[in-house]
C-alpha cells in the first residue's frame, strides 16, 4: 500500500494526501480543476489547513497533482474525496462520486483499496460505487479488490485535531474490506475504529453533524421564544452550562453554515424519506435554522423601524461575514442570506470582515469596510454576525449607533440581543 491516488483535492482530499506523504507513501493526486492542480504543483496550497511549507514537503517527497486520470492505473490504495453537494432541487448531488468511481473503474488493477471518503447516506458505498466499479472494471469488491467507506472528520482552521489524531472510522463491504482499510489508515491515524460495515460506517458521519444541526435549532428556537417572553436565554445559557453532566453546551447564532451541517442531514432524511421512514425532528431542525437569517432580518427591521427608519432606507453592516470564528472560510455562511434578504428591501449593505477581502454573494460584490469601528460609526445599524478575535468587539458599542448581537458576545452592553 505504497502508492496512493487521492481523488479530489479540496479541504478534505489535501491534508490526507499530506499525511500518506508523512508516512513514506508516493502519493498522487487528481482532481478535475486545472487551476488547482498547477497551483499545487507550484507550491501554492489552496486549503488554509495545508500551507505552502506542508506542500514544499509534499512536492519534496514526490506528491504530484493531475488532472490526468491515468495515475489511477498505478494506484494500490484510491480514496475518494470530491463533494457531494445539493442539486438544483435541494436533493443528494453524487455526480462527482459517480466519475470519480467510473474513472476509477476503468483503470483498477487486483488487489487496490478502494475507500470513499465523500460524505453519502447508507448505501451509497455499496449500491452506488460498488457497482460502478465492478460494471467498469470486471472485477469483484470483496475478492478482486478491497472496498471500503471512511468519512471525513475535518474541521476547518481547527489547531488541535487534524488526520492523525482524529480517531477514524473505517467499514467496509465485506470483513476483509473493513481490515484491509483499517490496515492502511492505521499507518496514518493513531486510532482507527472499526465499524460493522460501510453503511454503519456512514449513517455515523451523518449522525454526527445531524446531532449538531437539531441542537442548534433546539437553542435558535429557544432564543426567538426567550426574547419574545422576556427571558435571558443566553444566562439560561450559562446556568444550563454549569452542569457536568447530561448537558452540552450549543449557542443561537445567525443560521448554520459550512460544508457539513447545512448539507449532511437533507443527505440523511433524503436516505430516511425513501426507506418510508422520515425523521420528522430532523426535518423540522433544518426548517428552524434555514429560518434564522430571516429572524435576523426582522430583528434588524424591527430596531430601525424604532429609531424611524425603514429598511429599505438605511445603511447596514455586517461584521464578520464568515459561516466559522476565526476562520476565511465562506461556504453557506448564513450573512449571504441576510445580504440577498436586505438587498431585496433595497438595503445598502456594507461588511467588515479581516478574514474576507472580497465578498461576492449570488455573484453581486458586497462593498468592503477596513475599518470596522469607522464603518459602525458611519452606519444606521451594525450587526454582528461572526464574533471574530480580530475584530475589536468591545469597542463596537461606543462606535454603532445601533447594534444587533447575534452571537451574545456584548451582552450587558447597549448592544441588542438576538
Amino acid at each position: 500500500m505504497n502508492s496512493v491516488a487521492v481523488i479530489g483535492l479540496g479541504y478534505t482530499g489535501l491534508p490526507l494526501a499530506r499525511e500518506a506523504c508523512r508516512a513514506g507513501m508516493r502519493v498522487t493526486g487528481i482532481d478535475e480543476n486545472p487551476s488547482v492542480t498547477a497551483s499545487l504543483n507550484s507550491g501554492r496550497s489552496h486549503v488554509p489547513d495545508v500551507t505552502d511549507a506542508d506542500l514544499a514537503a509534499m512536492l519534496d517527497d514526490g506528491f504530484r497533482a493531475s488532472v490526468d486520470e491515468s495515475p489511477l492505473a498505478e494506484a494500490s490504495v484510491a480514496v475518494i474525496c470530491v463533494p457531494t453537494p445539493l442539486d438544483d432541487t435541494g436533493g443528494p448531488d453524487l455526480s462527482h462520486v459517480r466519475r470519480a468511481a467510473s474513472a476509477l473503474g476503468d483503470r483498477l488493477k487486483p488487489g487496490t483499496l478502494v475507500v470513499l471518503e465523500s460524505t453519502s447516506f447508507p448505501g451509497t458505498t455499496d449500491d452506488v460505487v460498488r457497482d460502478i466499479v465492478e460494471q467498469a472494471s470486471g472485477l469483484s469488491a470483496g475478492t478482486d479488490f478491497s472496498l471500503a467507506f471512511s468519512p471525513e472528520r475535518i474541521d476547518p482552521g481547527n489547531q488541535t485535531f487534524g488526520v492523525r489524531n482524529t480517531p477514524r472510522v473505517v467499514g467496509g463491504c465485506t470483513r476483509r474490506c473493513t481490515t484491509v482499510a483499517a490496515d492502511f489508515f492505521r499507518r496514518l491515524c493513531d486510532r482507527v475504529v472499526e465499524a460493522g460495515s460501510a453503511r454503519e460506517a456512514e449513517l455515523a458521519k451523518l449522525l454526527e453533524n445531524t446531532y449538531r444541526n437539531v441542537n442548534i435549532a433546539l437553542v435558535n428556537e429557544l432564543a426567538v421564544a426567550a426574547r419574545a417572553l422576556g427571558v435571558d436565554v443566553w444566562e439560561a445559557l450559562d446556568c444550563a452550562r454549569t452542569k457536568p453532566f447530561g448537558f452540552q453546551e450549543f449557542r443561537p447564532g445567525p443560521g448554520v453554515g459550512g460544508h457539513c451541517i447545512p448539507v449532511d442531514p437533507v443527505y440523511l432524511t433524503h436516505w430516511a424519506r425513501t426507506g418510508g421512514t422520515p425523521l420528522r425532528l430532523v426535518e423540522l431542525s433544518q426548517e428552524v435554522n434555514a429560518g434564522m437569517p430571516a429572524h435576523v432580518v426582522r430583528r434588524a427591521e424591527h430596531l430601525l423601524k424604532e429609531r424611524g427608519t425603514a429598511l429599505g432606507e438605511a445603511r447596514v453592516l455586517l461584521v464578520g461575514v464568515t459561516y466559522k470564528r476565526n476562520s476565511t472560510d465562506l461556504r453557506a455562511t448564513p450573512a449571504a442570506a441576510i445580504v440577498r434578504l436586505m438587498r431585496q428591501s433595497g438595503t445598502d449593505v456594507t461588511y467588515h470582515d479581516p478574514f474576507v477581502d472580497a465578498w461576492s454573494p449570488d455573484g453581486e460584490p458586497v462593498q468592503r469596510s477596513v475599518d470596522a469601528l469607522a464603518a459602525a460609526k458611519d452606519a444606521d445599524l451594525t450587526i454582528l454576525v461572526q464574533d471574530h478575535d480580530a475584530v475589536p468587539l468591545d469597542r463596537l458599542p461606543e462606535y454603532a449607533r445601533l447594534l444587533l448581537d447575534t452571537r451574545g458576545r456584548l451582552r450587558g452592553t447597549r448592544a441588542h440581543q438576538l
